[in-house]
């Protein structure tokens, strides 16, 4: 996981943001919005900033508006990555296949609730995390959001509904990674897919934006729109 894109343009953190509000669901701090009483959710996991970055949150509101109860957990423990520490080390202690796990306890939480429909995007590090429930029947849906640490052989075992919105300037993933992964895609007709990769932004542009310019948002909400549609034709 290279360091330097995957962490431009941290956010500025803050445990208020939102108008939804956190709670325990698992045994994770949540911040949680939309109606309780929806039968759909929306499980957002977040890039390696977690789930105090004020966009992502302000994005769980904008999925929340459309009727569903949208979760997004701290899979970090408190400890998101900081530009102080060594994303190397951190990611150590933080790996994705950890975030599988408590996923799948975040996810059975809402079965419990009595959800009876649940969508996944990831972002970045959280693409990797919703790539590994979108193997078998966990959820009815995934969008990766310029995922990092998916590899191409991952496609080959995705069994749900999948769109990957991609950057077109992305060391990480770039373009020609992507129509990888879409090729494999077209091998499962079984499987829908949409992929589209995004002129002329970076990673990590749907969620760590400048709320000041203009042009970073109509990007960010274009992408925003695109995961949105595809969740509401899967998760109802």
């Amino acid at each position: 996981m290279s360091g330097r894109e995957c962490c431009e343009n941290p956010p500025a953190l803050s445990s208020s943001s939102g108008n939804g509000c956190v709670l325990q669901l698992g045994s994770f701090n949540t911040y949680v919005s939309g109606p309780s009483t929806s039968k759909l959710a929306i499980l957002l996991v977040s890039d390696v900033y977690g789930y105090e970055a004020p966009n992502l949150r302000k994005l769980a509101d904008k999925v929340a508006a459309a009727g569903y109860y949208v979760v997004v957990p701290d899979f970090f423990y408190g400890d998101p990555y900081t530009m102080e520490k060594t994303l190397s080390i951190w990611i150590q202690s933080h790996g994705t296949a950890k975030g599988f796990e408590d996923a799948k306890q975040v996810v059975a939480a809402l079965k419990d609730k009595g959800i009876s429909a649940i969508g996944a995007a990831g972002f970045c590090w959280g693409a990797k995390v919703v790539t590994e429930l979108s193997k078998s029947d966990y959820i009815q849906a995934v969008v990766l959001l310029h995922p990092s640490l998916v590899k191409v052989d991952d496609f080959k075992e995705v069994k749900v509904p999948i769109a990957i919105l991609a950057a077109e300037i992305d060391k990480i993933s770039p373009p020609e990674l992507i129509k990888q992964f879409e090729e494999i895609l077209s091998s499962k007709p079984e499987v829908d897919k949409f992929v589209k990769i995004f002129p002329g932004v970076k990673h990590g542009w749907t969620v760590r934006y400048n709320v000041e310019n203009k042009e970073a948002v109509q990007h960010a909400e274009e992408a925003h729109r695109d995961m949105l549609d595809w969740l509401t034709k899967y998760v109802k």
